[in-house]
């Protein structure tokens, strides 16, 4: 038996939702392989979305017409903005997630995508011919013929779990290991790694004693992270504070011995900047405590989420550990710890458009490259489907500029870079960050989403109003005067409390009626576009010189048929690396570890006489 399709998505996590999501509604005959369809969007660790530079990608994958910011906002029950303190550059949106109301949302809105269908199945190989994917067999004998494949496999490629001495195969508690395809990977010459990932215990809600806890209550008037919604109306509810202590570090550090991590059991690399609790013990031995976040699964569901105790200890010391902690004295565990290990491709071997170098039409996206976490892998997989549809449809890849948004900086720093340890975004990663903001991501992002199709009617309406206030409030403003200076100049001073000086009316009454339509809420949005393209223009303006400089560099293209191993004049060393990443531009031949400056104007006069000579 054998159906066709267009493009087929193995797995139904983040990533591949994103990805079917994407391939689909660019009108591509699309089918999604998944092991269990009620499974889809589960979150299979903390059931939050969003954070420091998790949170900016996001709104990302909302701008380019994604999935992900519209089943947040269906499911958040606390959403928060980080760092409000600091500078917009690093404000950060957050939502802790009912988990069964965000993987019903995101199953609800895949049901309702036209040219999509759920393949319930294992994938037992991927057939290529002549270089190229043709199809895949599943462990049932069926087979789907298609023209690409997407795989985004999480934690479940030849997947081993760990508690203490106890070892399972499995990528999550109760569902099995994808073993075939690891094999199927190598047999077509793909180099595979190994990476580690971890997850807490999760306790009873009624076992807590709440009483000693901090509270720790969402925003009073939760933000959205879609751009289609202007606000959240359902119930928000509190997490809660606590701290390990010098028990359950005595504790950790007398068991050590029991650990997988420290036995040899486990020999892959966990996230640095997510260890274990046994990690933060013995990295940070000078800190007498650690602070740990109780977050609710739920609305109605029983499980506290323990966020800052991951670990793969024995189940008779996770206990005694967990109720060391205040306010967990008392603590029924409902689930226990576990350490998973899982195999990944090294992105070396994968192009910016997450298609592999070695096989045409098989695309990788999410922890499959190597990356951590839910929002990582969604970026991912809206690419990969969005280059799988463009390719079959003959069109023009979609690779976005570092400049352009913290996806294309994951991206670049993974295909030329690479990854040893699990990749987790920060917004120290990006170079540009005061442009990559969490409220301007709909300005950088929806007219290209636009121009691929994935934005539709509604969203670029809403889009096109929001800009027509931002011109008239800016226009308003440069004319608006308080004490003799214009209102956008008062944006910049830092002394003034302006905003209580402002008739909002005044200012309003100058909008067109159709603008005025849109509401308030975006009418905000233009307000606090405004303020802080005032306050940070000049640092905006030089950052946007440098993006020039960057840009031109980005320009000076290397055409792909380029034999680096026949350039002599590199040392021996560049010739590998830039063979093994095979950059697209001069400028990420520069971000290259280890390529020297010599190398590259060797590179640039090397490229310059190939040039002359096909004139």
């Amino acid at each position: 038996m054998s159906d066709a399709y267009q493009i087929v998505v193995i797995g139904g996590g983040h990533a591949g939702a994103e990805a079917a999501w994407a391939a689909a509604r660019l009108g591509i005959t699309t089918a999604m392989v998944t092991m269990d369809r009620l499974a889809i969007g589960r979150m299979s660790c903390n059931p939050a979305i969003g954070g420091i530079g998790k949170g900016q990608m996001v709104r990302e994958i909302d701008a380019l017409g994604g999935l992900m910011g519209l089943a947040t906002d269906r499911a958040g029950i606390q959403f928060r903005i980080l760092n409000r303190r600091k500078g917009p550059a690093v404000w950060a949106p957050r939502a802790q997630c009912d988990r069964d109301l965000y993987a019903a949302a995101v199953q609800s809105f895949l049901e309702e995508t036209p040219n999509l269908t759920i393949v319930e199945g294992t994938v037992e190989a991927i057939d290529v011919e002549d270089g190229r994917v043709r199809g895949l067999r599943l462990h049932d004998g069926r087979r789907l013929s298609c023209s690409a494949v997407i795989i985004t496999t999480g934690t479940f490629l030849h997947s081993l779990m760990h508690t203490g001495e106890h070892k399972a195969q499995g990528g999550r508690i109760g569902e099995p290991s994808a073993d075939g395809l690891s094999a199927n990977l190598l047999a077509m010459g793909f180099e595979l790694g190994r990476l580690k990932t971890g997850t807490p215990p999760r306790i009873h809600r009624d076992s807590i004693d709440y009483a000693v806890l901090e509270t720790q209550p969402g925003d009073e008037a939760p933000v959205p992270f879609s751009f289609m919604n202007d606000r959240i109306s359902q119930r928000q509810v509190n997490c809660w504070i606590t701290y390990t202590g010098n028990e359950a570090h005595d504790l950790i550090r007398a068991n050590l011995h029991r650990a997988p991590m420290y036995t040899g059991q486990i020999q892959s690399r966990g996230p640095r900047y997510c260890p274990s609790i046994e990690d933060k013990v013995v990295r940070f031995a000078d800190k007498d405590r650690h602070q740990l976040f109780l977050e609710p699964e739920g609305y109605d569901n029983e499980r506290i989420y323990c966020n800052g105790i991951s670990t793969s200890l024995p189940q008779d010391v996770q206990e005694p550990m967990v109720r060391s902690i205040p306010g967990l004295h008392d603590a029924r565990i409902l689930q226990w710890g576990y350490a998973v290990e899982y195999d990944f491709v090294p992105p070396h071997q994968t192009l910016d458009t997450l298609e592999t170098k070695r096989v045409g039409g098989l695309y990788l996206a999410g922890q499959i490259n190597g990356t951590s976490g839910y929002e990582e892998a969604a970026g991912q997989g809206l690419v990969a489907g969005i280059n799988a549809a463009l390719a079959i449809a003959g069109r023009e890849p979609f690779v976005l500029r570092r400049d352009q948004s913290y996806i294309a900086v994951m991206i670049d720093d993974l295909v030329t870079q690479g990854t040893i340890e699990p990749y987790r975004m920060f917004t120290s990663r990006a170079e540009y960050r005061l442009l990559l903001r969490s409220d301007n991501a709909d300005v950088r992002l929806t007219p290209l989403g636009r121009e691929i199709g994935l934005v539709d009617d509604a969203r670029w309406s809403r889009y096109m109003r929001k800009q027509e206030a931002v011109r008239a409030f800016g226009a308003w403003a440069a004319n608006h005067r308080i004490d003799g200076t214009s209102l956008d100049k008062w944006f910049a001073r830092t002394d003034t409390d302006w905003s209580a000086q402002v008739d909002w009316h005044q200012w309003k009454s100058a909008i067109p009626a159709a603008v005025l339509s849109c509401g308030d809420d975006l009418l905000n949005e233009a307000v606090t576009a405004a303020r802080i393209e005032g306050k940070y223009g000049g640092y905006i303006e030089r950052q946007s010189r440098e993006v020039e400089r960057f840009k031109r560099m980005e320009a000076r293209g290397i055409p792909r048929d380029v034999d680096f191993t026949e350039m002599t004049q590199l040392r021996i060393e560049a010739r590998e690396k830039l063979t093994a990443v095979a950059p697209r531009s001069i400028g990420q031949a520069q971000r290259i570890a280890g390529i020297t400056p010599s190398d590259i104007a060797s590179l640039v006069v090397y490229l310059e006489a190939r040039r002359r000579r096909a004139v």
